[in-house]
């Protein structure tokens, strides 16, 4: 498939899952719907792998990496940005979380040998500048104190995870193992470890059987994590963990189209000219991609 029919696809998914997220908040702890939504992306992949006839076998040498990709990707890193959304507002978080593509860039070279390309580089910035600008209200609104300073760290933290993740599912790839019997291991890990969190943390691990809440875990796993991800991780595979990260810059400008329909979000010049800026950043970091 082309890379940017990938690219697409995950910046569309990953920018309408806001709306699935919203409607997993508030009667099942954040924890719980986590696993509950990356066991059944694991089940999912599993029985489309099963129908397929394509075996699940891998070397031994290989788990404990899949693990930790489970544990950075599909795990610590929602966990510590459930609990930032929880005191930030959703802005600041996606501007903080934007900067996955700078650590993708630091972790490549430092876990992966791969080049730092310049273009990519000025790029990101120029991403980062522009997603600033877009979510400057709550950038400026934003105090030190205690709690949001923690909210901060654990926002950081759960960015940092996240390129540990993509690194590791870099080196995957790298690997020639296929990407959803890589999904497969690591997402079940993933939520293994979440239950055990949960379990031991004396969290109630319950489902909510209202519609709303079912409709957006089905959306979550489904589009969210085995569609989406599968998406992204062949494109870091392809394309390498810097330039795929720059999605993580775009798709919340996705979700703050759809919100414009939805919610009614207004536009203000400053927005308009930032999401200019961040399309610019796109394009030349996509440009260096060919070159």
């Amino acid at each position: 498939m082309n890379n940017w029919i990938l690219y697409s696809l995950t910046v569309i998914i990953w920018g309408s899952t806001w709306i699935g997220i919203k409607y997993q908040l508030g009667v099942v702890d954040p924890m719980a719907s986590i696993a509950h939504r990356f066991l059944l992306s694991a089940l999912l992949i599993w029985l489309f792998l099963l129908v397929r006839r394509q075996p699940l076998r891998l070397p031994l040498r290989d788990h404990p990496f899949l693990i930790l990709q489970g544990l950075c990707l599909f795990c610590a890193n929602y966990y510590f940005v459930y609990h930032a959304e929880m005191v930030l507002a959703s802005g600041l978080v996606a501007v903080v979380f934007s900067s996955l593509m700078m650590f993708n860039v630091i972790n490549g070279a430092l876990f992966m040998g791969s080049k730092i390309h310049a273009g990519v580089v000025f790029g990101g910035l120029l991403g980062l500048v522009g997603m600033a600008v877009v979510f400057w209200p709550e950038l400026d609104a934003l105090d030190l104190s205690d709690e949001n300073f923690v909210a901060l760290l654990y926002c950081l933290a759960g960015t940092a995870l996240a390129s540990f993740g993509n690194i590791i599912a870099a080196r995957n790839r790298k690997h020639e193992i296929p990407v959803l019997v890589t999904n497969t291991w690591a997402m079940g890990y993933g939520a293994a470890a979440m239950y055990l969190a949960a379990m031991l943390s004396g969290v109630s691990i319950t489902v909510d059987w209202s519609a709303p809440y079912i409709l957006s875990l089905l959306y979550l796993s489904i589009f969210g994590s085995v569609i989406a991800f599968w998406a992204y991780l062949t494109l870091i595979g392809r394309i390498g963990a810097d330039r795929a990260g720059y999605a993580n810059l775009v798709f919340p400008l996705v979700a703050l189209l759809i919100s414009t329909f939805m919610e009614g979000y207004e536009w203000s010049l400053p927005a308009l000219l930032g999401m200019a800026t961040v399309v610019l950043g796109n394009w030349l970091v996509m440009r260096a991609s060919k070159a």
